[in-house]
């Protein structure tokens, strides 16, 4: 499937400021898609600009600015053919839990940040339900977070605790990706945060959203994506900008600006397309 994406941002601020270094992850992984063009713009035009690949695979661009400005705007604008994951076969992976802790390069995504008992309960009843197989419970997880929380937009703010969405029953796409993720951490499955957008299959062209899911690394199978937000293994559709092991890190425009006093704006606008 070809997809195209324009993702503009406009920051506007009441007077002119200092900008201070920013990192932009908007360029998307080549994990199962093919690159065919890309052009990620920058206005005021940056004094200093790196572009590198980070341990992880991300496309990371490095920007500083010097001068004082009123506004900033990034453009990115990319096109892609995407062919999704290959097909899903159980290598006869051990049963479930597995160590939390190795002392290998997966530690970082084993490691609970907010482990919490409900949490710890709710992905030992589903693993005792999935008969303790790694990819059933997954599954699993994946059938009863789409099930169990009532979806809503959150346009800002960092992802909820887990067990505050698993009490509350309701959250954003990133709120039920990390809470995904705790419950794969508990029990010893290395689990990490991608974002990114989603476009389903056959979709019209139109306005869409950032979009977050976890990837889960399985033995034998490498990082394996599931969307809890739509009860689905990703597909072609998912098209991912940055997957680290925690959201923050993940932020497709991190930055800030220097001064006091001042009153500053967001403004964003993201177009998808998609063609057989």
């Amino acid at each position: 499937m070809r997809i195209t994406v324009q993702h503009d941002t406009w920051y506007n601020y009441s007077v002119p400021v200092g900008l201070a270094p920013h990192t932009l992850r908007l360029s998307p992984r080549r994990d199962h898609a093919n690159l065919v063009w890309q052009q990620l713009n920058i206005d005021p035009w940056p004094s200093w600009r790196s572009d590198t690949i980070d341990d992880a695979g991300n496309a990371i661009t490095y920007a500083e600015f010097s001068g004082l400005f009123s506004g900033l705007t990034i453009s990115s604008q990319f096109e892609l053919n995407a062919y999704g994951p290959p097909m899903l076969i159980d290598p006869g992976l051990p049963a479930l839990p597995w160590p939390t802790r190795v002392g290998d390069r997966l530690d970082l995504y084993r490691h609970e940040p907010f482990a919490d008992p409900s949490v710890a309960q709710f992905a030992e009843l589903l693993c005792w339900q999935a008969g303790h197989f790694p990819l059933g419970f997954v599954q699993a997880l994946c059938t009863d977070l789409y099930n169990r929380v009532f979806r809503h937009d959150r346009i800002y703010g960092l992802a909820e605790l887990p067990a505050t969405t698993l009490a509350n029953q309701e959250g954003a796409c990133r709120d039920i990706t990390v809470l995904f993720m705790a419950a794969c951490r508990h029990l010893g499955i290395p689990a990490r945060f991608v974002s990114g957008y989603y476009a389903p299959p056959g979709s019209p062209a139109g306005q869409r959203q950032l979009h977050a899911w976890p990837e889960v690394w399985l033995p034998g199978l490498g990082w394996r994506g599931w969307d809890p937000t739509n009860g689905i293994m990703t597909t072609e559709g998912h098209v991912a900008l940055c997957a680290a092991a925690d959201q923050a890190s993940t932020m497709p425009i991190d930055g800030g600006f220097i001064a006091n006093g001042v009153t500053a704006t967001l403004n964003y606008a993201i177009q998808m397309s998609t063609a057989p």
